[in-house]
């Protein structure tokens, strides 16, 4: 299946400089467990956020002895360049021209650290771009629509949810019946004919609840899926709940958006805390904003609700259109207190 995706042997290389920025995305339906080289277990779609995204710059130098130097924010990561180094030797059969030559890359995200959103994903979206836009210049590539493809296909090897990053909208990664063209090797844009209008316009205001390093990481919760007594029911229920999402995309129907994005939410956490060992990433804060939105949504009738990634931060989600104002309000009253310094990231759903 991956023959696809083989590079050009036949390539000529030369100093090259190249930028590229990529967004990172949050999932609506959830990704969690995998298989070898980045296959997930089941499919997953999600939103592409608008302005929380990684600008990177790549210099190249040809036929230098292979070696990467990385700085995040100007500062030097010499773990990251280590972690960079070993993704490029893994996809050299994809790119064979990768380790001809010695790299500086310079990375920057537009959010917070440890915020809830997902600098893998951004990070190596906008990685597989620069080396998209290397290949394309030392090998030649063929359609726009290709180059995307192949860049979905290598952000996938570095980050599984990274090869949601390369598209706008709603993007669907996993094989599924629901959406033609569903691949688990990258990802698609799910059809936009397809999306009724009250969901193409919808914000995503992270509050940060917890800002320091997960006591668990996604790489290892993943792995515990593999003993997880719940995992098959879970991976099975994913496809399930894909056949019940594209009937509300198409015919707008926002309470079972709400309640099918809840649900995916705490079922993700659901399944860490059945794992063995288990583990709890939400923090009391945490479960403190979800009551508080239940009730809000209660009272007022008004579509605030949330979804939550691998960590104690909330995602809230909320369109624009319906009185969005005063779900503001409310957020930045009742909301906020619970963050551990005040901190949100205000963002949107990039169409």
């Amino acid at each position: 299946m991956e023959k696809q995706f083989l590079g050009n042997i036949n390539f000529t290389i030369k100093n090259e400089t190249v930028s590229e920025s990529c967004p990172s995305n949050i999932a609506l339906i959830k990704y969690w467990g995998k298989y070898e080289n980045q296959i997930p277990a089941n499919p997953s779609i999600s939103y592409t956020l608008n302005n929380c995204k990684t600008n990177t710059g790549m210099e190249f130098f040809a036929n230098e002895a292979f070696s990467v130097q990385t700085f995040l924010a100007g500062n030097e990561e010499k773990k990251f360049a280590e972690k960079i180094e070993k993704y490029f030797k893994n996809i050299e059969q994809y790119l064979p021209w990768i380790l001809k030559g010695k790299y500086i890359i310079h990375t920057e995200n537009t959010f917070p650290h440890s915020s809830g959103i997902a600098s893998s994903a951004s990070g190596f979206g906008a990685i597989a771009k620069c080396l998209m836009k290397l290949d394309e210049a030392f090998a030649g590539e063929t359609t726009e629509e290709e180059l995307l493809k192949k860049a979905s296909f290598l952000a996938r090897l570095g980050s599984g949810s990274a090869c949601r990053s390369l598209y706008n909208g709603l993007v669907v990664w996993g094989n599924t019946k629901e959406v033609e063209g569903s691949s688990d090797l990258y990802a698609v844009a799910y059809p936009n004919e397809e999306i009724h209008s009250v969901f193409r316009s919808f914000n995503d205001w992270v509050l940060l609840i917890h800002e320091g390093e997960k006591s668990v990481s996604s790489t290892v919760g993943h792995g515990l899926m593999k003993t997880n007594p719940y995992a098959e029911r879970r991976f099975q229920e994913a496809h399930e709940n894909f056949t019940l999402l594209k009937n509300i995309l198409k015919t707008g129907d926002l309470e079972g958006f709400i309640k099918l994005t809840e649900h995916e939410a705490l079922t993700l956490h659901a399944m860490m805390m059945m794992s063995d060992p288990a583990f709890i990433l939400m923090k009391t804060g945490t479960l403190e904003v979800i009551n508080k939105i239940w009730d809000f949504r209660r009272i007022t009738g008004l579509p605030l609700f949330f979804t939550l990634d691998a960590g104690a931060n909330v995602h809230l989600l909320f369109p624009s259109d319906i009185e969005a104002d005063k779900i503001k309000i409310f957020i930045e009253q009742e909301l906020l207190p619970f963050t551990q310094k005040g901190g949100v990231v205000k963002d949107k759903m990039r169409f």
